[in-house]
């Protein structure tokens, strides 16, 4: 390769200075070819310097080939818009034939109870959609791994929060394969907590379980079905995941089906209030109470944390789509198509939605002040025009005995889910063009 390098540098030289030849002529006088010799070899040790550092790395030109797609399904080319003035999360759905891009088959990473495929879900017509938002003049590229990749090499992100924050994750596992398989790397022999590193790019991923993002306990089991009661400590985040953060360059988190149990409120270690727990001389505050409280308490965490100095996002509630009832008394969700781009989203997400904006906005002030960086991944109304991404009956046998029967709350692998990485790696697009991506840990 040496030899080659030197061959491409003569050959260059001799390219760029064809008048080389005209040194030896006999045309030209000798003060004139004297001229010409000097201002050659003036230039050729102008230029050779600049490209030594080639003969010094044999690799060089290898190195300057793009990585090999031939094995990565074929995806949009775009560039994801850079302007701030541009709302990606306001948009509508529209066909997207090339999708999807991985399957049941090719990726591992699928928890079973969002298999759809292997569980003889019958359609697939909802895999074959992608998000267009308004007036962005270079859309919403679709994901593209490698891309991602070379962004968040040498990094760290974690994904707090319940197992639709785990379904998130198990997309993104599954979008990345198309490049690599990632090596476990936990440091705890839990499947709440998983850690997964793709060694090629140094880059590590990692699930926090925190479905309230506070302090909970959950119901005694000893007690009777009826008292499924947790306790929440609204003022106390949870230091399964506040105890690490500072270890990561990306924190996402986000919570809310969790919220919907019955639940005893407790702030200062003191009762105030509940959720629906139908208990004497205790004051219904209703879950937008405890939900507020929570990401409040939350948000302080990150603020008032010494150790994380990276950039938390919150990614806004994926709402559930039962019909003809509630998940326990028969609801199901059995569209085919996603919701027209008018269609209201039911109040109760709304209320949600509308605390956890409110909540996003009064810290993102303080984080103005203290130096810290939050965002937004407001992917709210693109999830919940998709009442046709979860897996309903098809997570599972038919005959197995499992609370969640019709599964309208997580989405099914692949589907609407991975959509929230092509958002992701929007958002984490605009960081690098501003130059502001997260490193919070060295380079090895």
């Amino acid at each position: 390769m040496l030899s080659l390098s030197k061959s491409l540098l003569l050959s260059l030289s001799l390219s760029i200075f064809p008048s080389m030849e005209l040194v030896h002529s006999a045309t030209f006088p000798c003060k004139q070819k004297l001229l010409i010799a000097v201002t050659i070899a003036t230039s050729l040790l102008t230029i050779i310097p600049l490209l030594y550092p080639l003969l010094e790395d044999p690799n060089f030109f290898l190195k300057q080939q793009p990585p090999s797609q031939s094995s990565i399904i074929n995806l949009e080319n775009g560039v994801v818009t850079s302007h701030d003035s541009c709302d990606i999360f306001s948009g509508e759905w529209v066909p997207n034939p090339e999708a999807p891009y991985y399957t049941n088959t090719t990726c591992w990473a699928i928890h079973e109870h969002q298999n759809c495929m292997k569980f003889g879900r019958p359609d697939t017509d909802f895999i074959k959609w992608k998000w267009k938002p308004y007036g962005c003049e270079d859309g919403l590229p679709v994901f593209d791994p490698v891309r991602f990749l070379e962004i968040v090499r040498g990094k760290t992100m974690a994904f707090v929060g319940d197992s639709v924050s785990r379904n998130h994750m198990q997309s993104l596992i599954c979008l990345l394969s198309q490049v690599e398989y990632p090596m476990d790397a936990s440091v705890k022999n839990d499947d709440y907590f998983k850690r997964w590193t793709y060694e090629t790019y140094n880059f590590t991923i990692a699930a926090f379980w925190t479905p309230h993002l506070v302090k909970s306990k959950e119901p005694d089991q000893t007690q009777p079905k009826h008292i499924d009661i947790f306790d929440l400590y609204l003022d106390e985040a949870d230091e399964s995941w506040t105890a690490d953060i500072g270890d990561f360059d990306f924190v996402i988190i986000s919570s809310g089906h969790w919220h919907y149990r019955p639940s005893v409120y407790y702030e200062n270690r003191t009762i105030t209030g509940c959720h629906y727990c139908q208990l004497p001389n205790i004051t219904d505050l209703t879950m937008f109470y405890g939900y507020r409280k929570a990401f409040r308490t939350a948000f302080k965490a990150i603020l008032e944390s010494e150790s994380f100095k990276g950039v938390m996002y919150l990614r806004s509630f994926a709402p559930s789509h039962f019909e003809g009832g509630l998940w326990n008394e028969g609801g199901d969700c059995l569209r085919k198509q996603p919701y027209r781009s008018n269609e209201t989203q039911d109040e109760t997400t709304m209320k949600l939605h509308k605390i956890q904006l409110e909540e996003f906005w009064r810290a993102e002030e303080e984080a103005k002040k203290k130096g810290k960086r939050l965002r937004l991944l407001d992917t709210t109304q693109a999830m919940w025009l998709r009442p046709d991404g979860h897996p309903s009956r098809y997570g599972h046998i038919p005959e197995a005995n499992v609370t969640l029967y019709n599964d309208c709350v997580h989405w099914c692998l692949p589907g609407p889910i991975d959509n929230l990485n092509d958002f992701l790696l929007a958002m984490l697009k605009r960081e690098e063009d501003k130059g502001l991506l997260a490193q919070v840990r060295m380079l090895s």
